[in-house]
Order: C-alpha cells, then sequence, then structure tokens
C-alpha cells in the first residue's frame, strides 16, 4: 500500500474495540483547540502503519446530523494532510481524533488545526 496516497480505506479505520480500549488506557494526547488527537503505540495484524479513528462528544452535539458533519471533516483534513504523518513512520500506532468544540467547525479553520497537530504528532512519535 502506498503511503503517500490521499485515502482512508477501510483498512486504516481504527474500528476494533479491544485496540480503542488499549489507547483509552494508556495513549498519549496532542491537543490545539478545538481538536485533539490521543495516540499509541500498538502492533495489529493489518498492513498500515496508523489506524485512525474519528469521535465527536454527543453531549456538546445533540443532533446525529451534527456530528456526522464534523466527523466527515475532521476525516477529510486528515485524508489531504496525513502525508505529514506518514513521512517517516516506522512503528505501528493508533490513533483517535476527537472534536471538543461546542460550535459547529469552519472547514479552513480545522484544516490548519490539523495541519499543525499531525506536526506536533510527527514530532513526538519520531522523538
Amino acid at each position: 500500500m502506498c503511503l503517500n496516497d490521499n485515502t482512508y480505506t477501510t483498512v486504516t479505520k481504527l474500528k476494533s474495540r479491544k485496540l480503542i480500549e488499549q489507547l483509552f488506557n494508556g495513549g498519549k494526547t496532542v491537543s490545539n483547540f478545538p481538536v485533539k488527537i490521543i495516540y499509541k503505540q500498538i502492533d495489529f495484524k493489518d498492513d498500515v502503519q496508523i489506524k485512525v479513528g474519528v469521535s465527536v462528544s454527543k453531549r456538546n452535539f445533540k443532533h446525529a446530523v451534527d456530528r456526522n458533519r464534523i466527523k466527515r471533516l475532521l476525516r477529510e483534513t486528515y485524508r489531504l494532510n496525513k502525508s505529514i504523518l506518514h513521512q517517516n513512520i516506522t512503528q505501528k500506532h493508533v490513533c483517535m481524533i476527537l472534536y471538543l468544540g461546542k460550535k459547529q467547525p469552519d472547514y479552513e479553520v480545522l484544516n490548519e488545526k490539523m495541519v499543525s497537530l499531525l506536526q506536533q504528532l510527527n514530532e513526538k512519535i519520531n522523538s
């Protein structure tokens, strides 16, 4: 699988309850309000280096359409900028992207935050 392609396939999605539980029990965080990434080095069977999940709080956004729109924006900003993270990663990691804000985000602002978060995460993973 090519690391620099701009896809977000089923294999790269974080769906395993066991992996998510391990991530939330001992993961480290990188934050740039209103977005936060929890990450942890975990070995898994699939052929990818990073598995990523996206989550939006039901407490802050009561309507599913609002949560789904934010999740689509988060996935899209990750998909377009994931090459920042994939440049020189060697071990397998799982990540969860969380939206912490209480207002609907603007795409441009979200994209800027995602770029800076992925750069921070890249530095932390490779140090």
